[in-house]
């Protein structure tokens, strides 16, 4: 698969999974250091939020809007992931006092479980899963250009119909 970065394509590492099919498995520590994946998520509606960069515009507004609808959406999990350091993700979250879920994809095995490592640049491509109670992934949207925000709306409305 291709996705475009200010409009120069370039490729994703692997294989996007299937909605409509199990969820691949994931395992990756937070800010705490705890792991935190499928085998802790499961019974819960799961919305991961996949960014390239926190410190980067795009990335900041996608977290922040998720942060902000996570009241609204009372059973379901939102989970930031990036392979950001634990460092950078901390000062992000104090600078902006925000206590969200993040998880770093240090060694980007969930992006290569999910399809979404883009190797000429080393990191995630934007994207959300939103995965049901049993594991099962439910939507998926991989943004086509890296500048650009995901589709919200959809995404909370998967979520919301679960």
């Amino acid at each position: 698969m291709e996705i475009t970065k200010k409009g120069v394509p370039t490729a994703l590492a692997g294989s996007q999974p299937v909605v409509g099919e199990k969820a691949p498995t994931f395992k990756l520590k937070n800010l705490e250091d705890v792991y935190v994946g499928t085998d802790t998520l499961t019974g819960n509606v799961v919305l991961l939020s996949v960014f390239p960069d926190i410190n980067t515009r795009i990335c900041d507004l996608q977290t922040r809007h998720f942060f902000q609808v996570a009241s609204e959406l009372d059973d379901v999990t939102i989970v930031n992931i990036s392979n950001n350091t634990k460092e950078e993700f901390a000062s992000w979250c104090a600078t902006n006092g925000i206590d969200s879920e993040m998880l770093r994809d240090e060694d980007h095995a969930f992006a290569d479980a999910y399809g979404i490592w883009i190797p000429e640049f080393e990191v995630l491509a934007r994207s959300i899963f939103v995965i049901d109670r049993k594991g099962m992934l439910v939507y998926s949207e991989i943004v086509p250009e890296m500048a650009q925000e995901p589709n919200y709306e959809a995404a909370i409305a998967a979520a919301k119909n679960i």
